[in-house]
């Protein structure tokens, strides 16, 4: 029983060893239940765009599409029953739908993690969308991309 100490019958250098190999065990399922739960979430978006009446279901699934290529770090998240985009957890961006909300227009918005702050200390927020053209789309691609 050499170097083996205290009841256990373990060695420090054992002790330790098991001590790794939990916290790698937990690590793993942590990770595990995070995928699940990305995926989860990213399925529970595509749902909610589905279900979006059309005009809306378009300019959403853009958005997703936008999100998903030029800030593919942002995962899908649905933000007050809409769709948003999250990193580390927190929305960044989301889309919200006119029709649903009984508004005249859908709005692009951004949350305060986007940090895009002006100097000036005056910048928007949100954005009106009705039938965004190809130029709209591109600035709210550049805006989704220094997010």
């Amino acid at each position: 029983m050499t170097g083996r100490t205290g009841d256990s019958g373990f060695s420090a250098q054992e002790r330790a060893a098991m001590k790794a190999r939990n916290a790698e065990l937990k690590a793993e399922a942590r990770r595990e239940k995070d995928a699940q739960k990305a995926a989860a979430d990213a399925e529970d978006v595509r749902a909610k765009i589905a279900s979006m009446p059309d005009g809306d279901r378009e300019m959403a699934e853009r958005l997703h599409a936008l999100v998903a290529a030029v800030a593919p770090d942002l995962a899908p998240k649905l933000y007050y029953g809409q769709p948003g985009y999250a990193r580390g957890g927190k929305v960044v961006v989301f889309f919200r739908s006119g029709q649903q909300d009984k508004l005249r227009y859908s709005t692009f918005g951004l949350s305060p993690e986007a940090a895009l702050d002006e100097s000036d200390g005056l910048w928007p927020t949100s954005y009106a969308l009705i039938d965004p053209t190809d130029a709209a789309w591109k600035q709210i691609e550049d805006i989704v991309r220094r997010a």
